[in-house]
């Protein structure tokens, strides 16, 4: 496990929000050299806290108008159920992020389409049919003042 010290902090922050920053800059910006930088990050993707580099997306540009957070309740709550329900989220291209929550309910779903009639169907044709499904509730985005995911 990598020591996540002070300059540590400095760097995950800084790839963060750039994760395209040079290794010049990024030494630059924490106050170490390029090669104690570099080696440093390396470590940090080494032992598992840096687990990759993304892109963000413009859902505008992609055609996405409507972006939910859905609540999805379970009637059983055994192992065989919430594993056919997560295969079933796999496999849909809506769902950009799911998520095992504590609570009334069982997960909660970030769902991402061109607009509110392609959601309606989404809701209907896939969540709808899903069994052991018993309980969906929706919450649409209608701003993001503040949205920090890479």
């Amino acid at each position: 496990m990598a020591k996540i010290d002070h300059i540590n902090r400095q760097i995950l922050r800084a790839l963060t929000r750039d994760g395209r920053i040079s290794n010049l800059e990024l030494a630059d910006r924490v106050g170490l050299s390029p090669s104690a930088c570099l080696r440093r990050v390396q470590e940090l993707e080494r032992a598992g806290v840096i687990t990759g580099y993304r892109a963000v997306l413009s859902p505008k540009e992609l055609g996405i108008g409507f972006v939910g957070y859905i609540g999805v309740g379970l009637g059983e709550h055994t192992k065989a159920a919430q594993e056919g329900f997560e295969r079933a989220v796999q496999h849909a291209p809506e769902v950009i992020e799911c998520h095992n929550i504590t609570g009334t309910i069982e997960y909660l779903l970030r769902v991402e389409c061109a607009d509110l009639a392609a959601y309606k169907t989404f809701h209907t044709e896939v969540l709808g049919t899903l069994p052991h499904v018993t309980s969906i509730t929706s919450y649409v985005v209608m701003d993001s003042p503040k949205d920090l995911r890479a």
